[in-house]
């Protein structure tokens, strides 16, 4: 709920100056899909970042090596896997709706 009412504030402030809004990483849950468009609005279009799970992997690693973060392959796959799960439903939710657009 929070993170709903945080962007709404950002958005309704900034309406005048934008044709819109790019929200990146949001939603992770259908949940969170479903609040933000009781309490926001529905989006216009949501893209999807269509890349292998192999692909995803190597980027964090070369990420990790230029950050302080010290993920290892294992914790890296763990967390590949947690976001297919949890992002599943949110995408065919946003198929059905004809407002998915998936970019390789």
């Amino acid at each position: 709920g929070i993170v709903v009412e945080l962007l709404k504030e950002v958005m309704v402030s900034k309406l005048g100056d934008t044709k819109g809004f790019l929200i990146d990483g949001y939603p992770w849950e259908l949940k969170e899909a479903e609040e933000f468009e009781s309490k926001i609005g529905e989006p216009k279009l949501v893209f999807c970042l269509d890349c292998s799970a192999e692909t995803m992997s190597s980027r964090l690693l070369m990420s990790n090596e230029s950050s302080q973060h010290s993920d290892n392959a294992k914790t890296i796959k763990e967390g590949i896997e947690s976001y297919y799960e949890a992002s599943k439903p949110v995408i065919a939710y946003y198929e059905r709706k004809k407002q998915l657009c998936k970019v390789n």
